[in-house]
């Protein structure tokens, strides 16, 4: 990951006390998950891909954080793409064909879907099979862009021949191979309720603001993001954290 500038380093100085700031999404996210999870759990690592935060994030609290595999009794991932079999965070490997994902009923503890959400062009027959092979009890764990939130709108505003220029230069330590189409069919608390209806799962999910990491490098739009965000209401917040447990 490229070095902060100073900017941001100035406004958080707890980034010297471990590397993360305060408002920190992934250390957020998988104090959660790691709350939730046990020795004895399956878990499924849902777009797990190639494990590129495991691998280039250099502050080693979140690499250990984002770490399931030795914290559970397996981790499966699970992807489209077969990049997944390089994965070093998962116990074993499975590439999806279709939309079936290849694993019994009732058969995980834990399914952990990390910036997925927002890639499915299906979402009622992805949610019917996380449905299906989790066990009563268990948690859907997801971190998603809120479609209502500036992020995510800006996303959509922006022609397709141009989105590819803007994401490099509003986020030059991104690589290529993470980068995927976005449908968000699938991110709004509404959307979320719709197929994982209340009468068979409760929901825990709340929204987040990290702070801005599309800035271009900017103090300027850097300080005009965390003001939206300072006066953005719940329901527009940057980023869902989705925690559904199945009843």
């Amino acid at each position: 990951m490229n070095a902060l500038p100073s900017f941001i380093e100035d406004r958080y100085p707890e980034l010297k006390a471990g590397g993360f700031d305060r408002s920190d999404g992934t250390v957020q996210f998988y104090s959660r998950v790691n709350a939730i999870l046990s020795p004895e759990a399956t878990v499924v690592d849902f777009g797990a891909g190639r494990g590129g935060p495991l691998i280039d994030d250099t502050v080693p609290y979140r690499r250990e954080l984002r770490m399931l595999k030795g914290k559970a009794r397996e981790v499966i991932g699970v992807d489209v793409d077969e990049v997944v079999l390089t994965n070093p965070g998962v116990d074993r490997a499975v590439v999806l064909r279709d939309a079936t994902i290849p694993l019994a009923d009732a058969s995980v503890d834990i399914i952990v879907s990390d910036f997925t959400f927002e890639h499915l062009p299906e979402p009622a027959k992805t949610c019917s099979e996380l449905d299906r092979i989790l066990k009563p009890g268990g948690w859907i764990c997801a971190r998603t862009p809120n479609r209502n939130g500036y992020i995510a709108i800006m996303n959509r505003l922006i022609s397709d021949n141009l989105k590819d220029v803007v994401l490099r230069a509003a986020q030059p330590g991104r690589k290529e191979e993470d980068v995927f189409p976005a449908h968000y069919l699938l991110n709004t608390f509404s959307a979320l309720t719709r197929h994982f209806p209340k009468d068979r799962f409760e929901h825990a999910s709340y929204s987040w603001d990290s702070f801005p990491s599309y800035h271009f490098n900017k103090k300027l739009l850097f300080s005009g993001f965390k003001t939206l965000q300072a006066i953005s209401p719940p329901s527009l917040k940057s980023t869902l954290m989705i925690f559904i447990r199945k009843l």
